[in-house]
């Protein structure tokens, strides 16, 4: 059996400017067709990381190692006004030594949503539809890594639905995705994996599921609603059973866990 290695492995990685020290040793890894989270406060260390991995900047010490093509979506991206959809895919084309030709452009603009669209400028379209059209220059050339920054933030709903549909599909073809993003909530729907950097230091990593802790169980009765905080899921049937040997009417009962926000806010502190 052939064993792959990571598409990214990033080892003891440091990033110095000048007296400030950007990353502090971070250890990280992106496994095949695994969609990990990159999340941290504004200066934390997570661009700087992004940019090593990209080769746009030299590490101080350790190494970033990539392991097959890359796609790249920087978070500030700018397209010529005057391109079309399907121009700015043929340069990405040329610059990537894809054979796609016009089957692969028309493929990417269906996937990110913009089919029919091929011959509209750039500067006719809205902060939306330029951001998936960066996601589809991403993938020319069907990279094995895509490395995207802040991908969903200038998306309306339906467009981040868009996203999230075209990542699993990412994942089920075994491309593995690093997202750098703020928005906590589409990180907890789609990722594997989530990595949490703060003050250039990995300071917690799992799965969202793991991340979160339980929260205590609440019970609905005719008396109002009644919470037991130290209680965990296992414990809800009993709970019921108690309160209603004792006379009282049941009308609900949840399980409550920490959200992947409330092990953010733990781990970064005061950030």
């Amino acid at each position: 059996m052939i064993v792959r290695m990571a598409a990214l492995t990033v080892s003891a990685l440091h990033k110095r400017y000048g007296t400030s020290h950007a990353l502090k040793g971070v250890d990280l890894e992106v496994g095949d067709g695994e969609l990990v989270g990159l999340l941290g406060p504004n200066g934390a260390g997570k661009s700087t990381l992004v940019k090593i991995a990209c080769g746009l900047v030299s590490p101080t010490a350790g190494t970033a190692t990539i392991e097959g093509e890359l796609g790249y979506l920087a978070e500030l991206f700018r397209f010529p006004d005057w391109a079309s959809a399907d121009e700015v895919l043929t340069l990405h084309q040329e610059l990537a030594h894809s054979a796609g030709g016009p089957g692969e452009r028309a493929r990417l603009l269906d996937l990110v949503g913009l089919d029919g669209e091929a011959g509209r400028r750039v500067g006719t379209m809205s902060k939306g539809m330029q951001q998936r059209l960066g996601l589809a220059q991403a993938m020319v050339g069907s990279p094995r890594l895509l490395l995207l920054d802040e991908p969903t933030s200038a998306l309306d709903p339906a467009g981040r639905r868009t996203v999230r549909a075209l990542l699993e599909h990412l994942r089920a073809d075994g491309v593995s995705v690093l997202l750098n993003s703020h928005l906590l909530s589409e990180v907890e729907l789609v990722c594997d994996r989530v990595a949490i950097i703060a003050k250039g230091e990995l300071v917690m990593a799992g799965t969202p599921a793991a991340l979160s802790t339980a929260g205590g169980v609440e019970v609905d009765t005719a008396s109002g609603t009644r919470a037991w905080p130290d209680a965990t899921r296992e414990d809800a049937p009993r709970i019921v059973a108690e309160l209603v040997a004792a006379g009282e009417s049941v009308y609900g009962v949840r399980v409550l866990r920490s959200s992947l926000e409330d092990a953010y806010l733990a781990a970064v502190g005061d950030e």
